[in-house]
């Protein structure tokens, strides 16, 4: 869909994004069944930083920021803008410092883009969170339409308005907003998980032995030789 800007999207709850904020992008990634991934590509300007908020979607043309202007009057407190293409991705410096100031002014928390930053200093100076697929310079032009809170595409993922998207330094994960209880039941089952597994290797356990992995590599015909056994027999 092209061409078109909807208003007040249903969000998921204030609270349950807040608790996939504490919980990261890995925890939610796995909890997902390893899906949800934004993507390698994208990459925070910053580090140490580590969000999630309520998608408010703009779908531009490559090297054209004119629907981020729109997007902005739709976003509120607790949104995170996320940026799409309608065509190949191409590194234009979409976004900068004079859009990060109206939107932290409303509240937002973060940008993800699938396109280029520039004024990156200043960006994080205001500690205004991005993930970027590039950091440019070069200037855009505002002339093609496009749509902002219709679903959009980044790496395979569909992104829909509303939707809880989580950002920090191992990358970026969506959350569909009807999933995310189910979501939330699974990543606290997974943090109960580790803790246990963390409380076991800090007393010594092995990885080998809590896992049953021992046995998967002699099912893989992986064997276990001293050095000098090693050296005798290719010798």
């Amino acid at each position: 869909m092209n061409g078109v800007i909807l208003t007040e999207p249903p969000r998921a709850s204030h609270d349950a994004v807040a608790e996939l904020a504490g919980l990261g992008v890995a925890t939610v990634h796995e909890a997902m069944g390893k899906t949800g991934s934004l993507g390698a590509a994208l990459t925070p300007i910053q580090r140490g930083v580590r969000i999630a908020g309520t998608a408010v979607t703009a779908l531009c043309a490559p090297g054209d920021n004119l629907m981020i202007h729109a997007a902005v009057e739709q976003c509120g407190p607790g949104d995170l803008l996320v940026v799409a293409l309608s065509g190949p991705a191409e590194p234009y410096g979409m976004f900068g410092e004079l859009f990060a100031t109206a939107l932290a002014r409303r509240g937002v928390v973060g940008l993800v883009i699938d396109s280029g930053v520039r004024d990156t200093a200043e960006l994080r100076e205001m500690g205004f969170p991005v993930w970027s697929r590039y950091v440019c310079v070069q200037g855009t032009v505002k002339a093609n339409p496009g749509s902002v809170n219709v679903p959009v595409t980044i790496a395979g993922q569909v992104i829909d308005a509303g939707d809880v998207v989580i950002a920090d330094d191992d990358g970026v994960v969506r959350v569909p907003r009807d999933g995310v209880d189910q979501v939330l039941e699974a990543s606290r089952a997974r943090i109960a998980k580790e803790e246990a597994s963390r409380a076991a290797f800090a007393g010594g356990q092995l990885g080998l032995d809590r896992y049953g992995l021992r046995e998967r590599l002699l099912e893989l015909g992986v064997v276990t030789r001293t050095h000098a056994e090693h050296a005798s027999e290719v010798s």
